[in-house]
């Protein structure tokens, strides 16, 4: 039997890329979408809401805007200056109000209050574009048709020598090279677990990291 090849930090990420997935898995068990919702209208919303803002702080906003706002219809005719007051605490409050009514306008009127499910339509919405599509596509629908690159999947993918470029786009398409498709949905959620828990911006924990082996920015 041929001896099998040892992985590091210098194996191309196509070698690497499976043990790195089956390792953030043993890691990061409990992985998944942290913003709380109970529908694919919740989500779009607070996945809008998310951008330049934490989810914990997002999830502490939406219960409030979703028992006033239940419906995108609601959304949709409700007073753009009660909304702004409700989403303040997300930042950049009076777009992302803009954002949210007038997506739901469009899902109330033109789609009889249903969430488009497809990456083409989804991004046709105001304050939609591919991350946000990404999220409610692989969250809500389980539809794996990209993947989703925040800024913990941008930095992680760049710190492993998944990527060599900034444009989120890009990185989107090299990781869907790497990545089997199957875990599309999946391998998002456990690059932001980890980003948050252990490969943090200002101080990543290589000693206690599970891939610190396959890692070439990996610090001693």
């Amino acid at each position: 039997m041929p001896e099998t090849k040892s992985l590091t930090p210098d194996s191309p990420p196509q070698e690497r890329i499976g043990e790195i997935i089956r390792r953030l898995r043993a890691a990061h068990p409990d992985a998944c979408c942290a913003l709380h919702h109970r529908n694919p209208y919740e989500l779009l919303v607070a996945t809008i809401l998310s951008a330049q803002c934490t989810d914990e702080r997002v999830n502490k906003v939406t219960p409030i805007l979703f028992e006033r706002y239940p419906t995108p219809k609601d959304l949709a005719d409700a007073r753009r200056e009660d909304i702004e007051e409700i989403i303040r605490p997300t930042g950049f409050y009076r777009n992302k109000a803009k954002h949210i009514q007038e997506a739901c306008q469009v899902i109330a009127y033109d789609y009889d209050g249903r969430v488009p499910n497809s990456m083409e339509e989804l991004t046709k919405l105001p304050g939609v574009a591919r991350k946000t599509a990404n999220v409610v596509l692989g969250v809500a629908y389980h539809i794996a048709d990209g993947i989703v690159v925040d800024t913990h999947v941008k930095r992680i993918a760049q710190r492993l020598g998944l990527t060599k470029t900034n444009n989120a786009n890009k990185i989107e398409k090299d990781l869907m090279a790497l990545v089997p498709r199957e875990d599309w949905i999946d391998f998002a959620h456990l690059l932001i677990f980890h980003g948050r828990r252990v490969c943090t911006a200002r101080k990543p924990d290589c000693a206690n990291c599970a891939l610190n082996d396959l890692c070439p920015s990996a610090i001693d």
